[in-house]
């Protein structure tokens, strides 16, 4: 693959970086790379979006989307560039859901007719059945998680199930913070594949 050889120092070294990722899963460089703009992309979604937890959980997201195409990404133009592309597209998303969700469920909506309309939010216990499949959701979810690698399944356990924080869990695990982001991610993409039908990765 032709790399354009205007790109900076700074660029070839991310392109390297992607390399070890994509062709040999390396968690150092998923780490490395996550850690070189996760500050940028949050202060970019924070930009877009104007809360933190929110920027937060984009930014999250937008490495997630990330590593997980890193086979698309062609080091024609800078990674930076890409991953902002991603970051940007993913906040814009979620902006119009959430201007969508506030409309509908807060405010209703006036049709062409003038008629103004409200939507009733279901506020209600969940009745047996709801349980049951709830339950049933979690098992098989605890099920499939004790199927990882236990360095993956250890990550989901504290983070999903006994609900602890990032920082919570680079403490308890020894672990820079990069590192267990990057293979949280790692891990959801693995359960997801497993959920699928597929133990390729396992």
């Amino acid at each position: 693959m032709e790399i354009n050889p205007n790109l900076s120092e700074k660029a070839q070294y991310d392109y390297a970086l992607v390399l070890r990722a994509s062709k040999e899963s390396d968690q150092q460089a998923y780490a490395e790379l996550m850690e070189r703009y996760r500050d940028a992309i949050f202060h970019l979604c924070r930009r877009m979006v104007f809360n933190d937890d929110d920027a937060d959980d984009l930014t999250i997201e937008t490495f997630a989307k990330a590593f997980k195409r890193l086979a698309q990404y062609t080091p024609t133009f800078a990674f930076s560039t890409w991953l902002f592309k991603i970051a940007s597209n993913h906040s814009i998303d979620f902006i119009r859901k959430k201007r969508i969700k506030a409309l509908s469920l807060d405010q209703g909506f006036t049709t062409s007719d003038g008629d103004q309309l409200h939507i009733t939010v279901k506020d209600e216990a969940p009745d047996p059945i709801e349980t049951l499949e709830k339950k049933q959701r979690v098992e098989r979810m605890r099920e499939v998680v004790s199927k990882l690698k236990p360095r993956y399944r250890r990550l989901v356990e504290l983070r999903y199930f006994e609900e602890f924080s990032y920082d919570e869990i680079a403490k308890e695990l020894d672990l820079p913070l990069g590192t267990v982001k990057a293979q949280l991610y790692r891990a959801r993409d693995i359960l997801a594949t497993i959920m699928e039908g597929s133990r390729d990765h396992l």
